[in-house]
């Protein structure tokens, strides 16, 4: 829906689900009564998330003719799709395999270019479209990378903006802790000096855009004032902001270990940036980064736990909501981006004390943002 100038959406990879019939029923099953709660009188807008088989399977006949039909009727329209996770979200454990298959692999780029396919006939006149993807492979795996991997990197990530052209489309990249690109520095050099090296460097600004996740850039301790100054003197677009809250946690604290004990999980990768006499320190998850919280020296801890919007404690924990709310009042005040996905997707594996209806969950996320926006 349309709030002070901005598709404001949430992104549907908060259900569990395993192909297009799942994905289907869920939508029909959380869509229109969000919108008659939030925008009963206004077309209202879905973050679509589709997975490789999700997106061949709708593809298939006249699903998505239909699919786009009954957006029509419901008054419900399709701008952005999540196309960062190529298999299952949930359910299953996740971890550095949500980085998979990467950028060098061929794989990637078909089911980009489905989703591409996919959001030419959804994406309504007049309004600017977008496809969210990996962070173009995860760090550990390019410690060996040659010239011939960035080449391969690259060349894919242009055919795809490629197939944008002509289109109000681009593919909108999102940095992430411990990844190749993980923060403002590592995005800018990419752009700058690989691919605007590489191509049509206006028709790549253009298709090639960053999804600007405020967890990801509050775990790094990133400004996002500076941030975006950075991106915007680079000629890079936002293409999207996510918001969604991390974990911040104030060193040393009574029992703190105990009460981050709860957030391990099994399902997705829990990255912790520490500050420490003003260096950060990277741990790969949670779990291995629970014997050093006593350590000394270390002052802060932010976590990539993605905790509800409208929580800024839980159990003497606090959260970066003030990051998200600095962040959507920059986006009005001097606006940068058309969308805004509202992207707490960890339902599943939160703690008992923060479970509630997931339509309930929704609606609260909705409500926090939009009194936020007022």
């Amino acid at each position: 829906m349309l709030v002070r100038n901005l598709h404001l959406t949430y992104c549907t990879n908060i259900h569990p689900s395993d192909g297009w019939d799942a994905v289907s029923a869920n939508l029909r099953k959380y869509a229109p009564p969000l919108k008659q709660r939030f925008s009963p009188d206004a077309p209202f807008g879905l973050g679509l998330r589709l997975s490789a088989r999700d997106a061949t399977e709708l593809l298939q006949g006249n699903r998505l003719s239909e699919f786009r039909h009954w957006l029509d009727s419901e008054g419900l329209y399709v701008a952005i799709i999540n196309g960062f996770p190529y298999g299952p979200f949930h359910g299953q454990p996740v971890k550095e395999n949500v980085y998979a298959p990467d950028w060098r692999n061929d794989e990637r780029v078909r089911y980009t270019l489905d989703l591409v396919r996919i959001l030419k006939q959804l994406l309504p006149e007049g309004v600017e479209g977008g496809i969210s993807t990996a962070p173009l492979s995860y760090k550990g795996w390019m410690l060996r990378a040659t010239d011939e991997d960035w080449k391969t990197i690259v060349g894919n990530v242009v055919k795809v903006a490629e197939a944008m052209a002509g289109h109000r489309i681009h593919l909108d990249i999102e940095p992430e802790p411990d990844c190749v690109l993980e923060n403002t520095a590592e995005t800018v050099a990419f752009f700058r000096d690989r691919l605007f090296q590489a191509g049509d460097r206006e028709m790549l600004s253009k298709h090639v855009q960053v999804c600007f996740d405020c967890c990801h850039f509050a775990v790094e301790f990133e400004d996002h004032v500076e941030a975006l100054r950075q991106f915007a003197e680079a000629g890079i677009r936002i293409g999207r902001v996510q918001l969604s809250s991390a974990i911040h946690v104030d060193i040393p604290a009574d029992g703190v270990s105990e009460r981050l004990a709860k957030f391990v999980d099994s399902t997705y990768l829990h990255q912790v940036v520490e500050q420490r006499g003003g260096c950060l320190h990277h741990y790969p998850d949670l779990g291995p980064a629970l014997p050093s919280v006593a350590k000394d020296g270390a002052k802060q801890w932010r976590i990539h736990f993605h905790v509800p919007l409208f929580t800024p404690a839980y159990d003497g924990l606090a959260s970066t909501q003030s990051y998200v709310q600095s962040v959507i009042q920059t986006a009005i005040r001097q606006p940068f981006t058309q969308h805004l996905e509202i992207e707490t997707y960890t339902w599943d594996v939160l703690p008992a004390g923060l479970k509630i209806d997931l339509l309930e969950s929704i609606g609260r996320e909705y409500e926090w943002v939009l009194g936020e926006m007022q």
